[in-house]
């Protein structure tokens, strides 16, 4: 009998989650073990030296580090596999569709990331996490943040407008990577959703999910989660 493969992980990481969808599409169980990357732990950079998440250790000892290299390995393992009469949706279609799939995964673990992610993160939760409790949000860090917010949220209401789904006919890792990122900003109730009428057609579907169920019911001690966060019908 295989052992269960261990995804190390922090709940309200985008990469996380977005590599969480994935493994849940696929039909990949795979055991949760929380860390916290700004603490630095040596046993964690032992396991990725780049003390980055997601980690995916598989039951052969074989190491996935982050979220594009394990996207990428499931992608090629699975190519020639069908799941429920269809090729897993982790790249899906032509070389040109998979181009622009894997364009807009930069586009969400890359410049959503650095733009709005990462550092709305910092000031509304990690921050209060770190050991002596100091930080405390900068409201003009916010200010910018939050102006990101909405024109990322713009691109993605456009994407989800012209296409089915935001990389084009196919669910694919874009939406989960997109997700991934939504999600937690969504968890601190920081997306005016009505603003975004196609981006909150497209996030329901993604939502209504079997894979997505484990992710809203995530819960960090402390933080609450906005009132819409697990509402299907938001």
């Amino acid at each position: 009998m295989h052992a269960t493969p261990t995804l190390t992980q922090f709940k309200l990481c985008p990469r996380s989650r977005s590599v969480r969808l994935a493994l849940a599409e696929i039909g990949i169980e795979a055991t949760l073990a929380e860390e916290r990357p700004w603490e630095w732990r040596q046993s964690f950079l032992a396991l990725n030296p780049a003390g980055e998440l997601p980690v995916l250790t598989l039951d052969s000892g074989l190491v996935l580090r982050g979220a594009y290299v394990i996207s990428e390995y499931f992608a090629e393992l699975l190519q020639n596999h069908e799941k429920g009469g269809r090729i897993p949706p982790l790249f899906p279609g032509t070389i040109e569709e998979r181009a622009e799939q894997r364009r807009l995964v930069d586009w969400f673990h890359g410049k959503l990331d650095r733009e709005v992610t990462r550092e709305l993160l910092f000031e509304r939760i990690y921050g209060h996490l770190l050991p002596d409790r100091s930080h405390a949000p900068d409201p003009d860090a916010l200010r910018a943040i939050r102006a990101n917010i909405r024109y990322h949220m713009g691109y993605v209401n456009h994407l989800a407008h012209e296409r089915p789904w935001l990389s084009g006919t196919e669910m694919s890792f874009a939406d989960f990577a997109a997700a991934g990122h939504i999600s937690a900003i969504d968890y601190l109730g920081e997306i005016a959703w009505d603003d975004y009428p196609s981006a909150k057609s497209w996030y329901a579907r993604m939502k209504s999910r079997p894979s997505f169920r484990p992710l809203l019911a995530d819960r960090m001690a402390g933080i609450a989660p906005a009132a819409v966060y697990a509402d299907l019908d938001f």
